[in-house]
């Protein structure tokens, strides 16, 4: 297997690059598939190769609790596309268990993989960022990480960490022409909404204003802004894409 596959139809690279962690399926998909269409070279990352790639998209190994795998993962890219400009940083795992049955393992490896994940795919990409004076990133926190959930304490934890990750990153690339943003989504319909039971999924949508849970497309489209240079005076901003659950936390 190669360290990297890739599919494209494209006869020149464009001036930008995005990276997409977590971007093999789901809202990452979604995501990678909307930045192509922006004019991005979109490049995401697993930890598992994908069974396919959609036409135009870099895949390379990647995962996030290592220092080492986040560094080669850049490496591949730069050598291929160019320096990321664009980092959509959405990989993320869950444990979900009561805390009275949560083990100390179940709390630290969601905090390590969602918030300090995060911290180490953003600081690989900052530093050609502040050479080209221009740079976005987004993180994906989640409406838990002001609310709280039953069964969540750990990955609510680490959504809410995000923020304040997020914020300080904001505040010290600013003069760079670095703008850090986090998206926040409610109940999206991907695979780990599937595996509730229909009671579950009643209320849920009950507790939503809007009366529907999102698709993955609704989380790009507020990705898809926050990479563009019409949002370029949005800095350390939360965007809430949750139908209205989380209004007023």
């Amino acid at each position: 297997m190669s360290d990297a596959i890739t599919q494209t139809d494209q006869t020149a690279t464009p001036n930008r690059v995005a990276f997409v962690t977590g971007g093999s399926r789901g809202i990452g998909l979604a995501c990678a598939l909307q930045l192509k269409a922006d004019g991005f070279a979109v490049a995401v990352g697993s930890r598992s190769e994908p069974s396919e790639l959609a036409d135009g998209l870099l895949w390379v190994p990647l995962d996030v609790t290592d220092t080492d795998s986040v560094d080669a993962a850049f490496g591949t890219i730069e050598e291929q596309l160019g320096p990321v400009a664009v980092l959509v940083a959405n990989a993320g795992i869950t444990k979900d268990t009561l805390v009275l049955r949560m083990k100390e393992d179940d709390f630290t490896t969601v905090i390590d993989a969602n918030l300090t994940g995060n911290f180490r795919v953003s600081k690989r990409a900052i530093r050609p960022m502040m050479k080209a004076r221009w740079g976005r990133i987004i993180l994906m926190s989640s409406v838990v990480g002001t609310m709280g959930q039953t069964g969540q304490a750990n990955y609510s934890a680490s959504k809410a960490g995000l923020v304040g990750l997020g914020r300080s990153l904001a505040r010290e690339f600013a003069s760079r022409n670095i703008t850090v943003n986090l998206v926040a989504p409610g109940p999206i319909e991907t695979d780990m909404l599937a595996e509730i039971s229909d009671a579950a999924r009643e209320a849920m949508v009950g507790a939503v204003p809007l009366g529907r849970v999102g698709t993955p497309a609704d989380i790009a489209a507020a990705v898809s802004f926050l990479a563009s240079d019409g949002a370029s005076y949005i800095t350390g901003a939360t965007i809430p894409v949750d139908g209205g659950l989380g209004m007023g936390g």
